[in-house]
């Protein structure tokens, strides 16, 4: 247990930040699944908009560094491709 008070307020500081950065981490994680539910009916239109909700989320959990931004750019690399794979099998599906 901390017993100096410089080490109390570290810990403090902490339980709140784990709590804001959990929040986050949850609300990224719930986008993803959306977007995910969306590929899975194969709604493309659906999926783009996901898509760029689920961009934005990364890109604004990112820039408060509670992920990294490279593995950001690497979750929305993956799902472009899954939303890229979806829109050529749409689009091969029509012709």
């Amino acid at each position: 247990m901390a017993h100096s008070l410089s080490a109390k307020k570290r810990v403090r500081q902490n339980t709140k930040r784990r709590t804001i950065n959990r929040a986050r981490k949850s609300k990224v994680k719930t986008q993803i699944q959306r977007f995910e539910k969306a590929l899975a009916e194969v709604d493309v239109k659906a999926a783009e908009q996901q898509y760029r909700l689920v961009a934005k989320k990364l890109d604004q959990v990112a820039s408060t560094k509670t992920i990294h931004k490279r593995t950001a750019a690497r979750k929305k690399s993956r799902l472009a491709k899954r939303l890229n794979s979806l829109k050529s099998k749409a689009s091969a599906g029509q012709t």
